[in-house]
């Protein structure tokens, strides 16, 4: 390991020093990510800058292995960026050192003229990559602060001088944005992501002037404690949706898909080359630009965020507990609105097109799918970087966070969050609890509106925790199926069972035990054997006991479902929490036509 100091009269630059000094600059923008959100306003008020940057620079921190040689370590960071990056000055910032990368020379060493040269081109990169530039964003300041060195770059005697005197550039060019775009000086702030590069470039000058290699390699931990003022509430973009994708071209050139992109929306960027291109782009229908690009590329990386959710997090947030769940977990949109819950996707796969469950894929596009496709669909936990994203992004909102998901035993998405939030805590001081709720669909559903509502009720993060394990354990699903085809394809029951069963033309009755697992509970030799044999589990699971509630959840068979309400209605006194279609991703297993009860005891 290279632990010489990056000090001053240096004027050649290697591929080592540049991964260093990102390394440097990634650091304090991770310092400063909770600043950064709040002082969000442009183009929306979403208040997800700091979370963005620090997403971008995180990949390339995790993703990149210096090389001696600067060409090598520069296409290595361009790619971690384009891989990683988040959200509008994230894309940019990328597709920036995309152009830098382009520009550098294949060489071990660049001079301080070829450094501004590049610098000057990359530029010219991030321009292009924005539909509709904004002056008095990120790209100003970066313009800014490449045309200073560029037209200085034969004054500098040193790297040190150079970044020294290049800073308080961008610092001067930060302070005249709010004179560049009007919603910046009604708010008296500076733009966030112009801010997040300066403060990237400020961390550079750090290991420039008094870092050295070693003590940058020994940040373990980053507390992100700074804070800033809550800016006023903002009126609403007309798009909803903040889209990204990470996706390579194969049946149309990108002239093609920036014109569909450019009727989709607005705030739109496209970073990269074709063959491994960024899109962002802020839209009413994901789902439709997903269907697009799967039909033109390969979609290698999707995100969606709910930019009215997060309007509402930073101006509008009800408690000081986060709850997160899966896409699994069956609640209503309104549910999920209502008490402000935080929903993580799982993906779904038909052969090599991947779609975010609920986000990217409704449930009557997958249905049709699943009845005309010549394979049959798949499905994923969320990646672990996508989570960390998530949980990063409500700890600089939220004082606690409580994730719950699907059983362990049917999906690793628990074990990606433990994961993910061992990550955000080791970054900061904030308490999240990853539950596993040993159940899923409706009954997950049942236990997480049990939670939210809890919390609306003032009860404590730990009060919570001890009364969700006894809510676990008095939860429990039955679902009545038209045969067991699905289940094996999806792997819940084996093939032999479902070739056994297929002959004695089985229904079965699936249920989610104590255990978490799914196993074959009961089963008919008729439809209307298995809708009866269903209630009469969920009878016997009551037996004498309380019933908080119960839900109903279907796969495209909305009258069963209302036959089953009303009969659960009958025998318990009580009508549904409410009824729904169960996720995609569920409806993998369960088919179409599958019914279930889901039961939740007091």
């Amino acid at each position: 390991m290279n632990e010489t100091p990056v000090t001053a009269k240096q004027t050649l630059l290697d591929g080592k020093r540049l991964y260093y000094s990102f390394l440097a600059g990634a650091f304090n923008v991770f310092e400063n990510q909770r600043m950064l959100n709040k002082m969000n306003v442009f183009p929306v008020p979403d208040a997800d800058t700091g979370t963005n940057l620090a997403s971008t620079f995180r990949s390339i921190v995790e993703n990149t292995t210096p090389s001696n040689n600067i060409k090598q370590t520069s296409v290595a960071i361009a790619e971690a960026a384009l891989t990683g990056a988040r959200g509008n000055s994230g894309i940019i910032i990328a597709q920036f050192l995309y152009g830098m990368s382009n520009e550098i020379e294949d060489q071990k060493e660049i001079t301080l003229e070829s450094f501004a040269e590049a610098m000057m081109k990359a530029v010219d990169y991030a321009y292009q990559a924005i539909a509709n530039p904004v002056e008095g964003t990120i790209i100003t300041v970066l313009r800014e602060w490449a045309e200073f060195i560029y037209q200085l770059k034969d004054k500098f005697e040193s790297f040190e001088q150079l970044m020294q005197e290049s800073l308080v550039k961008a610092q001067e060019s930060l302070a005249k944005t709010p004179e560049k775009l009007k919603i910046l000086a009604q708010n008296n702030v500076v733009d966030a992501g112009a801010k997040g590069f300066v403060i990237f470039l400020e961390g550079i000058n750090q290991i420039f002037q008094k870092e050295n290699v070693k003590k940058i390699l020994s940040f373990k931990a980053v507390n992100i404690q700074q804070d800033a003022i809550v800016l006023a509430e903002h009126e609403e973009s007309e798009f909803r949706y903040c889209t990204e994708a990470l996706i390579s071209l194969k049946s149309a050139e990108k002239v093609a898909v920036k014109e569909f992109l450019s009727n989709m929306g607005d705030s739109l960027v496209m970073a990269g080359p074709e063959n491994r291109m960024r899109i962002h782009i802020h839209t009413n229908q994901p789902e439709e630009i997903f269907a697009h690009l799967a039909d033109v590329s390969s979609i290698l990386y999707q995100k969606v965020d709910d930019m009215v959710r997060q309007n509402d997090i930073a101006h509008r947030r009800k408690h000081d507990i986060a709850l997160v769940i899966d896409s699994t977990c069956d609640l209503p949109k309104e549910i999920i609105e209502q008490h402000q819950i935080h929903v993580v996707p799982l993906n779904v796969f038909f052969g090599e097109s991947q779609f975010l469950d609920r986000l990217t894929i409704t449930q009557e596009k997958f249905f049709e799918l699943l009845e005309t496709s010549d394979v049959y669909p798949t499905s994923s936990q969320p990646a672990i970087k996508d989570i960390t994203n998530t949980y990063s992004y409500l700890s600089t909102h939220y004082e606690s966070i409580i994730s719950l998901h699907i059983s362990s035993v049917l999906s690793g998405t628990f074990a990606n969050s433990k994961k993910a939030a061992e990550k955000i805590q080791a970054e900061g001081d904030k308490e999240i609890d990853v539950l596993d709720s040993r159940q899923t669909s409706g009954a997950a559903g049942l236990i997480a509106l049990r939670i939210a509502e809890a919390i609306e009720e003032g009860f404590t993060h730990e009060e919570i925790l001890h009364m969700r394990a006894q809510w676990t354990n008095k939860s429990r699903l039955f679902v009545g199926a038209k045969s067991l085809k699905s289940f094996v394809k999806g792997g819940r029951v084996s093939p032999a069972k479902g070739f056994i069963g297929n002959l004695l033309n089985t229904k079965p009755i699936i249920a989610i035990d104590e255990s978490g697992s799914a196993r074959l509970f009961d089963k008919a030799f008729s439809y209307k054997g298995s809708l009866e044999k269903t209630l009469k589990h969920a009878r016997n699971f009551i037996g004498d006991k309380k019933l908080w509630g119960y839900c109903i959840v279907h796969a495209k068979d909305p009258e069963t479902a209302k036959w089953y309400a009303k009969e659960m209605e009958t025998l318990t006194g009580q009508a549904p929490k409410y009824i729904m279609e169960v996720s995609p991703v569920l409806a993998i297993s369960a088919g179409i036509g599958a019914v279930g009860v889901a039961l939740l005891l007091d």
